[in-house]
């Protein structure tokens, strides 16, 4: 579905990526992990728009998109939550969601007036997937950190992305929240959709991912099953701080 063929990302002297090469299949949850600094969201920036390549190339279903802006990739299909949380405060949760879907709308060129588009039973159903149909009129800021993380899913599930790069859905979570992510990511998997999930909670994503791929200084150094990359010395050593002996 979506491949990258020798992507780099070059910031002045800092190599942040190079030369990676990866590939996501239809319908499959990838797990791209690696220690602070290795590349993980810089490679969400660069499919999704935010940053330019200084090299390589993207691909979605055999279609170059390398370079494309934001709203040409959300209406290809590709949809993202940020690392940092990207609400609008002043909105209420159900408006958060209806934003979205009008974005993916305009970016296809289906809305034709000001924020005309609304699809009142997805957004209704979206909240209620992510349990936040009881929140749906408060504001975004005044929710608990959980609920915001929830929104952050919410939203971009509302503007029906076929794939979903998720950045560090669980940051700051405890574990019951974390196990209800784990069930959502599962349960989206079955909808059909495919998911790139970046954490840093290995066990949620060795729990969930079918593959995981491992950055280390901006280079891909594993991938495979997760219990091959689990065993990996390169990982071990990078990623898990310890050699095997």
């Amino acid at each position: 579905m979506l491949e990258l063929e020798r992507l780099t990302k070059n910031f002045g002297g800092v190599r942040a990526v190079h030369q990676v090469d990866l590939r996501v299949d239809e319908n499959e949850i990838l797990g791209l992990i690696g220690p602070n600094g290795s590349g993980k969201s810089t490679i969400v920036n660069l499919v999704t728009g935010v940053f330019p390549p200084s090299g390589g190339r993207v691909t979605l279903r055999g279609r170059d998109i390398t370079g494309w802006p934001p709203h040409r990739v959300l209406a290809v299909g590709i949809g993202r939550t940020f690392q940092n949380i990207r609400l609008f405060g002043g909105l209420t949760v159900w408006q958060n969601l209806w934003v979205a879907q009008n974005a993916r709308s305009r970016a296809n060129g289906r809305s034709r007036g000001r924020w005309f588009t609304v699809d009142r039973a997805h957004i209704e159903a979206t909240l209620d997937f992510c349990r936040l149909l009881d929140k749906k009129d408060e504001l975004a800021r005044n929710l608990a950190f959980g609920e915001q993380r929830a929104l952050e899913l919410a939203r971009t599930l509302a503007a029906e992305p076929d794939l979903m790069m998720l950045d560090e859905p669980a940051a700051g979570m405890n574990a019951g929240e974390i196990e209800d992510l784990r069930e959502r990511i599962l349960a989206l998997k079955g909808r059909g959709k495919t998911i790139v999930l970046i954490e840093h909670h290995i066990d949620l994503v060795m729990r969930v991912a079918e593959r995981v791929a491992v950055l280390n200084f901006g280079e891909k150094i594993a991938e495979g099953s997760p219990a091959f990359v689990q065993e990996h010395p390169g990982v071990q050593e990078a990623y898990l701080g310890r050699r095997r002996g």
